[in-house]
């Protein structure tokens, strides 16, 4: 990582190790869940241990000034995938988005980064957590995803797999699904299967860990699951998930790091498939952390509008185009990021939907 003096990352999509990319890069897109701006080791944090994500940061850019567009978890995703303000859409407005209603989630009309990038022929999917409308109005394969498996709601049980109202809540494209384990490792191996598999085409994945959201339950804690499912049969209460008064420190440790340990086994699967230097890898999180998590010396927290709830963990890896070991203090926010994924893909935007930022990027 670098030292002393730090200078402004050039210009992402610059000449980097191997000069020019070979063709359109792939895109792994990785979204954590309410992680704090010190959360990870690279950002300073002595009591998490994330070893995955260091290592990518030093092969990239770790930007210090990256911010989510906004300070909760729906209306941030609503920004990346339309590359607009989220208030620009109801859904947008609403937090927590509960409300189940045709007018509530991104319409099928509307331009996104993955139908952009689906129609120029990438391949398209969507693991984890969604919270962008609710069926039979909203998924993500209406916005261009071809491949979905993962949650609708804002939370979901990491065992269980039920939802804020005790609803099961975990989807294979728009059918309903049991399967047995702990969310986030079902996610990265779905992930990880993906970006090992051969194709001919590039590939844009979104995954969306639920990780560190409450419920706080890692990867050994499958009894505080059932025992909420049980509680809940037998006395309905609005959101049987949130148990305020659990958690701790390093429960929320074990949340993290069993993350990390899933985004290194996706990056192993990527480089054994020898597509690790033309892949843009990107890393953040959809808010400020909240609760357990680690903002300072940042004010606010997930909700605030100051720093605390809208500054996050940024990190950009493309080994093809951008040299790794770089530390920036160059704004970058999501609808940044957005914009330039889209210029990267090799496409544009809806002229009739235009985007909230500029790209950043710079195709040599």
């Amino acid at each position: 990582m670098s030292t002393g003096a730090e200078e402004k990352a050039p210009p992402v999509g610059g000449s980097g190790s191997d000069g020019r990319p070979g063709g359109p890069p792939n895109i792994l897109f990785i979204l954590a869940d309410d992680l704090g701006w010190a959360d990870l080791g690279c950002y300073g944090s002595s009591a998490i241990r994330t070893p995955n994500l260091d290592r990518l940061a030093r092969e990239g850019i770790r930007f210090r000034h990256g911010y989510a567009c906004s300070p909760w978890c729906s209306s941030t995703r609503i920004g990346l995938y339309t590359g607009r303000y989220p208030t620009r859409l109801p859904a947008g407005l609403e937090e927590p988005l509960t409300t189940h209603t045709e007018h509530n989630g991104i319409p099928a009309d509307h331009p996104t980064l993955s139908s952009l990038l689906l129609a120029t022929g990438y391949q398209t999917a969507m693991f984890g957590k969604w919270h962008c409308g609710w069926l039979p109005w909203y998924s993500p394969l209406r916005i261009g995803f071809q491949t979905f498996y993962g949650n609708f709601d804002g939370a979901i049980d990491y065992f269980e797999h039920i939802n804020t109202i005790g609803e099961a809540d975990l989807y294979e494209g728009e059918t309903s699904v049991e399967e047995a384990g702990y969310y986030t490792s079902l996610i990265s191996d779905r992930a990880a299967e993906l970006v090992a598999a051969n194709r001919d085409s590039p590939f844009y994945l979104q995954l969306n860990y639920t990780a560190p959201h409450w419920p706080w339950e890692g990867p050994n804690d499958r009894e505080v699951g059932a025992e909420i499912r049980r509680r809940f049969s037998e006395q309905p209460v609005p959101t049987p998930l949130i148990h305020p008064d659990g958690g701790s420190l390093a429960k929320y440790a074990e949340l993290v790091e069993e993350m990390d340990a899933g985004v290194g086994k996706v990056l192993t699967a990527l480089a054994d498939a020898g597509r690790a230097e033309n892949t843009i890898v990107v890393f953040t999180s959809d808010n400020g952390g909240e609760r357990w998590s680690n903002n300072w010396p940042l004010v606010g927290e997930k909700g605030d509008l100051a720093e605390g709830g809208i500054r996050v963990p940024l990190i950009l890896r493309w080994p093809a185009a951008v040299p790794g070991d770089q530390i920036s203090d160059h704004p970058i926010d999501t609808l940044d990021l957005t914009a330039t994924l889209i210029d990267a893909g090799g496409t544009t935007p809806d002229s009739e939907y235009p985007l909230g930022r500029v790209s950043e990027v710079e195709i040599v």
